[in-house]
């Protein structure tokens, strides 16, 4: 969970999920959509995935020991270096360096590296370096340090140097270049996208699907739709995926909502339009399940943020639309 996520983001997550699945057993043999929807909100669902895999393969072929090395670790699905190196030498005590954005900012203003840290050969330095720099006793706690000064003295903006245990070795700041490094050559410009999503009623329930399992926010629920094709109008759009991915042909209404998001490699604006299903009988054709659901249910099923504020955004509508019924009917 705190792969690329504050730790105060994830307490309330991680109580909640120990708490259902209280040993690997626990999360090895629940259900997928269940181990999603705790970890809905949380974003990056592939880790997951990863988890409930790890979890899975652990007990089908480690006797349910979770391994105590980097080595034995990243076989695992979802664990690189970084998090085997944080499992066996804070779980373990495992004499294993770890360098993640905190760690990888201290080293590079402690020896003043210039180069690009998402490089490969000045990431095996970094790496390098935090081995060499590895006490003999009490690794995890050394490991833990070094994050933590990254996260709270060491910052991106305006390193606290004052009040730095390293500041009397610290290469950068006799440079007066702590603010500089590390230095990020420039990032590629993030491409915007129009997406559509299509509320299909029928007789009080709603139609969702589940996307693939190994695509972007794999296993999770969403009102079915895709990505506006050049030239297309976003009704367009909505028709040609629905019938793309379920096989049925609807017709387009009213906009419901719009839902602008930012992922880390792309950003989308999400047009959301009450629909109604004209011809054809929903099939999986690609994705990997779908259902008639009533708005109550909604609740049960695991969705990506911004299906929630779709839901959010028809329930009121949903709400207001009985208001009127209601003022009308006391009107008469």
């Amino acid at each position: 969970m705190l792969q690329q996520t504050r730790a105060a983001t994830v307490i309330p997550y991680f109580t909640r999920f120990t708490e259902r699945f209280p040993t690997v057993q626990a999360l090895a043999e629940a259900p997928l959509d269940d181990v999603l929807k705790l970890w809905e909100g949380l974003g990056y669902y592939a880790r997951a995935r990863h988890l409930h895999r790890a979890a899975q393969q652990v007990m089908a072929e480690l006797g349910g020991q979770v391994p105590d090395t980097v080595e034995k670790l990243g076989r695992l699905p979802g664990i690189g270096a970084y998090t085997a190196g944080a499992i066996a030498s804070i779980g373990f005590g495992r004499d294993a360096p770890v360098v993640d954005g905190n760690v990888r900012r201290v080293l590079c203003r402690v020896y003043a590296i210039r180069g690009d840290p998402r490089q490969p050969q000045i990431q095996n330095r970094l790496w390098a370096l935090a081995r060499v720099n590895l006490p003999r006793r009490q690794p995890g706690r050394w490991n833990e340090a070094l994050m933590e000064l990254g996260a709270t003295i060491c910052t991106p903006r305006s390193p606290r140097c004052v009040e730095c245990p390293l500041a009397t070795v610290c290469r950068a700041r006799a440079l007066g270049i702590q603010d500089k490094l590390p230095k990020h050559t420039a990032s590629r410009r993030i491409p915007h996208y129009d997406v559509t999503a299509a509320i299909i009623r029928q007789r009080g329930r709603l139609l969702i699907a589940r996307r693939p399992l190994d695509g972007m926010l794999g296993g999770l629920w969403e009102f079915p739709g895709g990505k506006k094709k050049r030239g297309e109008s976003l009704e367009e759009c909505l028709r040609r995926e629905i019938c793309e991915e379920l096989g049925i042909e609807i017709k387009v209404g009213q906009l419901v909502t719009r839902v602008k998001h930012t992922y880390t490699h792309l950003r989308i604006t999400l047009h959301a339009f009450e629909c109604r299903r004209v011809r054809g009988r929903p099939r999986a054709i690609q994705v990997a399940d779908w259902r008639w659901v009533t708005p109550d249910a909604l609740d049960t099923f695991a969705f990506a943020v911004t299906d929630r504020k779709i839901i959010q955004a028809f329930q009121a509508r949903l709400a207001r639309q009985a208001d009127r019924r209601a003022n009308g009917a006391s009107l008469r």
